[in-house]
């Protein structure tokens, strides 16, 4: 290994110690962000999904620690590690990462949706710690209650706000990958994760499954439904796109997406939109919220 390489390495196992002793999970990461260390069972047939019952390391987040000699361990074991990850939803911080990504080709500014959201919804963004990515973006480091499971999320909140949380990782500052290295934002590295606020907490956590009223009586979703759609209608330009996505994945996610798509579509080529632009958004809203399978 080349002395550049050993220096990172041991750059990186520093980083990942001193995140340890804060009480942060950590494991060692590859230059792409991926865990550094091969799954002990990529070789039987059928696929085992083992999260780290059988003690080997191996298992990606599942092998985050706060103990130093196992970190020191995970480390030998991946000497090509050049960063570390995170793992999200842990005691005692119980970490939920906002990651605010830069989308320049489709002009999305996901720093002004989250300040949209905190304006809607009543809730400040607090001073916290900062990560800034090679790509331009940053990682917002909050603190969850026991208790409380926030699940990982891409575009759900708006475009480009993607959530770690419980099952999930963030890349740790000091890592270096095939793009550049993460740093800690000036002014927020003597900073503890802030906690959530509660209103935001509300937007990340899922919503209860709706039930069914009996006919004749207006449901809790077809006034929610109403409000969606009146949300999208009060959209001025700039807006447009960003809120009839939020509104179509908060139905979607609610279970009537497909019930209110038309609703949508209608009030969104009322703002200026085309239908096929809005047909579009609602689709990718519709394609984000799906349930997918455990990798």
């Amino acid at each position: 290994m080349a002395t550049t390489d050993r220096q990172t390495a041991t750059l990186a196992l520093t980083h990942a110690l001193s995140a340890a002793e804060h009480g942060l999970p950590v494991f060692p990461l590859s230059a792409t962000k991926l865990p550094a260390l091969r799954s002990p069972h990529r070789d039987e047939s059928p696929p085992v999904h083992c999260r780290g019952a059988c003690g080997l390391p191996g298992h990606g987040v599942h092998d985050a620690t706060t103990d130093p000699a196992t970190v020191r361990a995970l480390f030998a074991a991946a000497p090509r590690a050049t960063g570390y990850g995170i793992a999200c939803g842990r005691p005692p911080h119980r970490l939920i990462g906002i990651d605010l990504d830069i989308d320049t080709t489709h002009g999305n500014d996901s720093v002004a949706a989250l300040q949209h959201l905190a304006l809607q919804h009543l809730f400040t963004i607090p001073a916290t710690v900062t990560v800034l990515t090679p790509s331009g973006g940053r990682h917002l480091w909050l603190t969850g209650p026991s208790g409380v499971s926030v699940p990982n999320s891409a575009g759900r909140l708006a475009p480009g706000i993607d959530v770690r949380g419980a099952g999930g990782y963030l890349v740790g500052p000091g890592s270096v990958t095939t793009h550049g290295r993460y740093r800690l934002a000036p002014g927020t590295a003597h900073l503890p994760p802030a906690p959530c606020p509660r209103a935001l907490l509300r937007l990340l956590t899922p919503p209860p499954r709706p039930h069914r009223h009996p006919a004749g009586r207006t449901s809790p979703t077809s006034r929610q439904g109403e409000g969606l759609v009146q949300f999208v209608r009060a959209a001025h330009e700039g807006q447009r796109n960003t809120r009839l996505f939020w509104a179509a994945c908060r139905a979607y996610e609610h279970g009537f997406g497909d019930a209110l798509a038309d609703a949508l579509t209608e009030a969104a080529i009322r703002t200026g939109l085309t239908e096929q632009e809005a047909r579009a958004a609602i689709a990718s809203a519709a394609r984000l919220t799906s349930p997918r399978p455990n990798s």
